[in-house]
């Protein structure tokens, strides 16, 4: 007897081939009926015999499309429906979104193959995509997601697109990105004042490597904005880069043409291949491992033993580097502090002093976004998220939410982003950046405004930082008051601490938590970041924390390394401190710690001391410098040479003690590395020995020091097996967890 069975599917079920993937599924089965996309999902409905429908739902949650995510599925059977054959009919939107944002994907191997093929129709065409792979959040204005939704929908699809796109065998079967040469976007080469520079579409990428081997600095505008690229070989080019972008020593990334070019260079571990060719296809952080290659190393990467990798991502890069015959920078379109620009004339507004040409489209970007970032520890290959954004956001899955209200996060202030439920899904924002920079406040509050948009409703309760000084702060108290909602402040690192706690779902347990950041504003009006937090039953203690130290001159602190030595130096260094500072700063910096109130316990900025005293750094050119240099001193270590520098437990977890017993070391003629491996196991021998003296079996770990592979990789070590421990691996452990960690803050503690 036949029947009539709905099924609906949520999660990532939208811009992934879902659709095309069920009608082929239900072709196979013989089944009649449709599917389309809903504001909530995927919903289907099936006419045919029990046992094949059976058969049917079992393989489509079973073996979905590779690049979706299913969140929840259910069949039911309804009254009996007779349809003539089973059809993909048109989204019906009842009501407001609520499903899952869908990312941007890397190419795919098919596409790859396509668009090198040159018997392929796609020959060439730098923005082929399929069902599996290519850009969405991107190019998206709303959701659900489909073709008129999306900036694509500018490029009408020729006759033989449209013939793919209804090809029930065709991979490009209902792809909402289909394009192809013939009626798809434009490239187009111009100098840096706007003039296009004629060459034909065929020669085009072998122009473009022929500029970049010539010197020249190219302005790319790739599927999620712009990148900056030169040739990595060439120092000059790269020196000319860094004038150019004010940008004198942080790192740039570097992309090659292959895999295979980049494992003759460098040494990839399974993890690193694995997440260097996933759908995501993150930047890498690797080291050197006694490297041969041409890559101008010491240009690209100042004093560091590591470098940023990745691989072609895109159909554009895919046929730069099918030209390409040595690697190049691969940095983000803007200059330094500013966002990733995404807008043809803006670029050429604002890097037309940077780039010598510009590689140009018009397909508008509607969502930029910069490379995400990873690295992964050297022992214990655990994974830290350094940058979450291009192919991560704007989803955050596995959530453990429960609430009756929407409510809007606005995060911290250096690294933002925005948190947002909603419905029954929580979105977090790409990467934003710091706030400080107008146009990244722009960007920030457009961000906001989109998510409002796109759901098409108001947050009902904002959630802000405690610092009254932050943008993102102030912002959501004018929000709040602007819509008559509520405004909650939570305090920075207790957020860190609920950030950690969401990700692993611990709110049932017993959890110490370990926050070592640079700064966040206390609840005593100090300035945290170095803490210790005891949650239980919806309850969060700060139990401990670093020694308080003096914290002068704000934000100049965080950026002179030296300063931080300066307050807690002892008058044995005075030697030291005469050559870090002209001796009227020195008077008058010293005047100011006999009258300064302001307090810290910032781990940051103990690693800036560190920096300074062992002559690594005394001045910050970009953020977190000094304790990258400082890891980078330290290729690697053995935990039964190491020490501690706290001399007895029960004094507690002091900077003063630590620096003053570092200080006695370099007298004593001990290795930077071995003092660097002490100070790191110092943090954690203290962390783990703290946990056991009170009995904690989980220790959750949050804050931007957290990025230190090597500190990660000894509390692993150090660990006894009695006692889990709990790093971040879906939200880097920086202030991007923030806007998370104070929406799980808000649903699950109580003050």
């Amino acid at each position: 007897m036949l029947k009539t069975y709905c099924i609906t599917v949520t999660g990532l079920v939208q811009g992934v081939g879902f659709r095309p993937f069920v009608y082929n599924l239900a072709t196979k089965f013989s089944l009649k009926g449709t599917v389309s996309n809903n504001q909530m999902g995927l919903v289907v409905f099936v006419t045919g015999l029990q046992s094949v429908i059976d058969e049917f739902y079992n393989a489509l949650v079973q073996n979905p499309p590779p690049v979706s995510r299913i969140k929840s599925s259910l069949i039911y059977q309804i009254d009996l429906r007779a349809f003539s054959d089973f059809k993909i009919i048109p989204t019906n939107k009842n009501g407001r979104i609520d499903l899952p944002l869908t990312p941007d994907f890397a190419i795919c191997e098919d596409c790859k193959n396509d668009l090198l093929n040159p018997k392929n129709k796609r020959y060439q065409y730098p923005f082929t995509t399929c069902v599996n792979c290519g850009p969405r959040w991107a190019i998206t204005k709303t959701f659900p997601f489909e073709r008129n939704h999306t900036s694509i929908d500018d490029f009408k699809m020729c006759d033989s697109c449209q013939t793919e796109y209804v090809r029930p065998a065709d991979r490009r079967f209902h792809s909402q990105t289909n394009t192809c040469n013939h009626c798809g976007v434009s490239l187009f080469l111009t100098d840096n004042k706007g003039t296009e520079v004629k060459v034909a579409t065929a020669q085009l990428f072998k122009k473009i490597v022929q500029l970049l081997s010539d010197g020249a600095i190219i302005a790319i505008k790739n599927t999620s904005g712009y990148l900056l690229c030169c040739n990595a070989q060439n120092e000059l080019a790269i020196k000319k880069l860094r004038i150019k972008k004010n940008r004198p020593n942080k790192p740039f990334a570097v992309l090659f043409p292959s895999l295979a070019s980049l494992k003759k260079e460098f040494s990839i571990n399974e993890y690193q291949l694995k997440s260097l060719t996933s759908t995501q296809c993150p930047i890498n952080i690797i080291p050197f491992n006694k490297y041969k290659g041409a890559i101008a190393l010491n240009a690209i990467a100042p004093k560091l033993n590591q470098i940023g990798v990745l691989l072609p991502y895109s159909g554009i890069l895919q046929l730069l580097a099918s030209e390409l015959d040595f690697p190049i920078v691969a940095t983000s379109g803007n200059s330094h502090g500013s966002p990733i620009i995404s807008n043809n004339e803006l670029a050429l507004k604002s890097l037309n002093k940077v780039a010598d040409f510009f590689l140009q489209h018009n397909l508008q970007i509607t969502h930029p976004q910069d490379d995400s970032v990873v690295k992964f520890s050297a022992k214990y290959s655990q994974e830290v998220l350094f940058r979450r954004s291009r192919g991560y956001a704007p989803n955050y899955f596995n959530a453990q939410i429960n609430s009756d209200k929407k409510i809007l996060a606005m995060g911290a202030h250096l690294k933002s982003s925005i948190a947002f439920y909603p419905n029954n899904y929580l979105y977090v924002s790409q990467y934003l950046g710091n706030l400080d920079n107008f146009e990244v406040y722009n960007r920030f509050t457009d961000t906001v405004a989109d998510f409002i948009s796109i759901f098409e409703q108001p947050p009902e309760r904002i959630l802000i930082d405690k610092h009254p000084r932050y943008q993102s702060s102030q912002f959501g108290k004018e929000l709040a008051l602007k819509i008559n909602v509520k405004c909650i402040e939570i305090q920075h690192h207790k957020a860190h601490f609920a950030a950690i706690l969401g990700e692993y779902q611990l709110f049932d347990k017993k959890v110490l938590g370990v926050i070592f950041d640079g700064t966040g504003y206390g609840d005593d009006a100090a300035i945290w970041g170095g803490e210790f937090f005891s949650y239980s039953s919806n309850h969060l203690e700060r139990i401990n924390h670093l020694d308080y130290f003096n914290w002068i001159l704000g934000d100049k602190m965080s950026k002179e390394p030296r300063l931080s030595l300066l307050a807690l130096s002892t008058p044995q260094m005075t030697e030291i401190l005469a050559h870090k500072f002209k001796p009227n700063e020195l008077k008058t910096y010293r005047t100011l710690l006999k009258t300064n109130t302001l307090k810290t316990s910032s781990v940051g900025r103990l690693f800036d001391a560190v920096a300074s005293l062992l002559n690594i750094a005394d001045f910050n050119t970009y953020e977190g410098e000094a304790a990258i240099l400082l890891e980078n001193a330290l290729n690697t270590y053995e935990l039964k040479s190491c020490k501690s520098y706290l001399n007895t437990f029960e004094k507690g977890f002091s900077a003063h003690a630590t620096i003053a017993a570092i200080f006695e070391d370099i007298k004593l003629g001990i290795s930077n590395a071995q003092i660097i491996a002490n100070f790191l196991f110092t943090l954690a021998s203290y962390s783990i020995q703290f946990a056991e003296d009170n009995h904690y079996q989980h220790i959750a770990f949050s804050g931007g020091v957290f990025q230190n592979t090597t500190l990660v990789d000894m509390l692993l070590e150090l660990a006894p097996k009695t006692v889990n421990l709990y790093f971040h691996k879906d939200l880097s452990p920086n202030d991007e967890n923030i806007s998370f960690g104070q929406m799980l803050y808000y649903l699950n503690i109580k003050e």
